[in-house]
């Protein structure tokens, strides 16, 4: 037999095998129970009105855990031990990007979060007798300071990055003063609509944050008047049809996708040479640590920022040392001592 001939074979036989590894794949989900559960509880969250955003990621992490058991002929839930739940931790945890980076502590907990969210559905609606997860012990998460804070200068340093000559650059100018005037969130930002900035009032109207709540929140004059610029110069030759509504367009008259928006957001941040590596969340977190510095109340900054707990809001106060200083350098008696001279 000729080497041809026998490539061609080995080539028709490599088909085939994925073929049937793909044919058995196929079969295996369409007889496995936990895939019908899954379809099940992804239909349990719409009706109970969980957000798009939440349903696609849980049933993303649930769709890698179940292939997981496929790969071990576990088809059913009640098939599903606490040691198999451990086991697959355990592998989350070995995992590489692949940059060989290990994942986050708070990505690892999404995962497990959304398996222990499964299972405690299924648990309570009868369709296994106990819940292997509810003893799952999640990965501990650090409380971070967040690092990732500019100060005035810098951020004025970022913002003097944008060619205003440009159509485009009017836009990316009218972002930046968004950020950095609301503090609001990247996915809030990006789904914003035309009639959702008050401008007489001076507030912004967020729809279905997280948790999906609604909040008002103010907004400063300057970037009111890069909005208004925007909206009046630069947006009517962006809009189209499909995307009319949107207030912020890329140059295809489309939403901006979150992930597009970091990437902008962070060139301008590289760009100004301030020596710290962020993007829309380092606007975040420089709005509310300027706000606390200039005597802002804890209270209120939570409800800008829109967290459900004060505790989220607190770390806040361990970043902004300036206030700290201030009351320690007026209050201590040793603050303004001066060491004697040998």
């Amino acid at each position: 037999m000729t080497a041809k001939k026998k490539n061609v074979r080995r080539g028709r036989k490599g088909i085939n095998q994925g073929f049937n590894e793909l044919y058995e794949y196929a079969e295996l989900a369409e007889r496995s129970e936990m895939e019908a559960m899954k379809r099940k509880y992804i239909q349990w969250m719409l009706s109970h009105n969980f957000s798009q955003e939440t349903i696609k990621t849980q049933g993303y992490n649930l769709s890698r855990f179940i292939g997981w058991c496929h790969d071990r002929r576990v088809l059913r839930p009640q098939e599903v031990t606490r040691e198999i739940l451990e086991h697959y931790q355990g592998q989350l945890i070995r995992s590489r990007k692949e940059t060989g980076e290990a994942y986050s502590v708070e990505y690892l907990s999404r995962i497990l979060s959304s398996i222990r969210g499964f299972f405690k559905w299924l648990a309570k609606n009868h369709h296994i007798l106990y819940n292997p997860a509810s003893e799952l012990e999640m990965p501990r998460q650090a409380s971070h300071i967040p690092h990732k804070v500019m100060n005035v200068a810098e951020v004025e340093a970022v913002l003097m990055q944008v060619d205003l000559s440009s159509p485009l650059g009017l836009r990316d100018r009218a972002i930046l003063e968004t950020l950095y005037s609301t503090g609001i969130r990247r996915a809030e930002l990006c789904r914003l609509k035309y009639n959702e900035i008050f401008v007489d009032t001076g507030v912004v109207l967020i729809r279905e944050g997280k948790g999906r709540k609604d909040r008002m929140i103010p907004i400063g004059e300057r970037a009111l008047a890069w909005i208004e610029k925007y909206k009046s110069d630069i947006r009517p030759a962006l809009t189209t049809r499909t995307e009319e509504k949107i207030l912020f367009l890329t140059n295809r008259g489309k939403a901006f996708h979150p992930l597009s928006l970091s990437n902008l957001v962070s060139d301008y941040v590289k760009a100004s040479g301030i020596d710290k590596e962020g993007s829309c969340h380092m606007f975040r977190h420089t709005m509310a640590t300027l706000m606390l510095e200039n005597g802002a109340d804890i209270r209120y900054i939570q409800q800008i920022l829109g967290h459900s707990s004060l505790d989220t809001t607190q770390v806040y106060t361990r970043v902004s040392i300036k206030k700290l200083k201030e009351i320690h350098s007026a209050t201590h008696p040793a603050a303004h001592l001066k060491p004697k001279k040998p």
